[in-house]
């Protein structure tokens, strides 16, 4: 992991934080904590399962592939999300679910990015709530972030009728709208957002990295890097997916299926990363 920091927003986490506030680090999750787009990722064993053809695999592998070039503007997906809104209608809830919980370490695990893992584990360790910010639909979040050992997850969340998504979405987590969950979210559990963190790799973030004091952009694009620095936003660069279960201790209790292995040695190797570029 290596940074490019502009002060002060690239001040390590343990610098910024103070005894009697709330703080928080809020992750975007696809190409910030994994290598990938979740909602991709999922299209074969949705296909397997019955859920979508193979004209619909096709179209989210070409949209996956925009994704990760990182050519994939505001409109292609706008189209996308109505698509894959349109595309869960009628979906029983509870079929996705089980998909979801069947295939989650086998199509996510590989693509972890390590330096997230340790960062999450520094938070951790700090006392810190890390919560994940995600546009991709809660059932697909919700099982990543819980591996993670998240303490909350911001998603889309698709109306449901008798246990089956109708094609509406009750809340798009993109743009503005992600911001502003953030901002409920730490009113209710009491952060303080000048002294919280975020990271994300999308230039449609950054109204989320503006709402808190410690702002990050994750591998960013042109765009994003010019709006780090107008913002004096730290820069950091993840590069090494590793298989998650590596880095994860076996599960001790069924909601908390996340626990970090090593999150003492991660805060120590990530405390010698900040001294060295300090």
């Amino acid at each position: 992991m290596s940074a490019q920091p502009h002060d002060p927003a690239a001040t390590p986490p343990r610098a910024r934080t103070a005894q009697g506030h709330r703080v928080a680090a809020f992750f975007d999750l696809d190409k910030t904590i994994i290598a990938t787009s979740s909602s991709a990722a999922f299209s074969k064993p949705f296909y397997a399962g019955g859920l979508i053809t193979r004209g619909d695999v096709l179209r989210s592998a070409y949209a996956h592939l925009l994704f990760l070039a990182g050519n994939a503007d505001a409109d292609q997906t706008e189209r996308m999300r109505k698509h894959l809104s349109e595309l869960a209608t009628g979906w029983e809830v509870s079929k996705v679910q089980q998909i979801v919980a069947e295939t989650v370490h086998e199509l996510i695990d590989p693509y972890v990015y390590a330096e997230a893992v340790e960062l999450i584990a520094e938070h951790h360790e700090l006392g810190h709530d890390v919560v994940v910010v995600s546009a991709s639909g809660a059932e697909l979040v919700e099982p990543i972030a819980t591996v993670l050992g998240a303490d909350h997850v911001v998603a889309t969340r698709m109306a449901v009728d008798d246990g089956r998504y109708t094609g509406e979405i009750e809340f798009y987590a993109y743009g503005e709208q992600k911001a502003e969950a953030v901002r409920e979210l730490a009113a209710a559990q009491g952060y303080d957002l000048e002294r919280s963190f975020a990271y994300s790799d999308s230039i449609t973030d950054a109204p989320m990295l503006a709402a808190v004091g410690h702002g990050f952009a994750v591998n960013p694009d042109r765009s994003l890097r010019r709006a780090a620095v107008e913002h004096g936003w730290g820069v950091l660069t993840f590069t090494r997916p590793v298989a998650l279960r590596r880095v994860l201790r076996p599960p001790t209790a069924v909601l908390v299926l996340g626990a970090l292995v090593g999150a003492a040695a991660a805060a120590w190797l990530l405390r010698r990363w900040w001294s060295r570029r300090g």
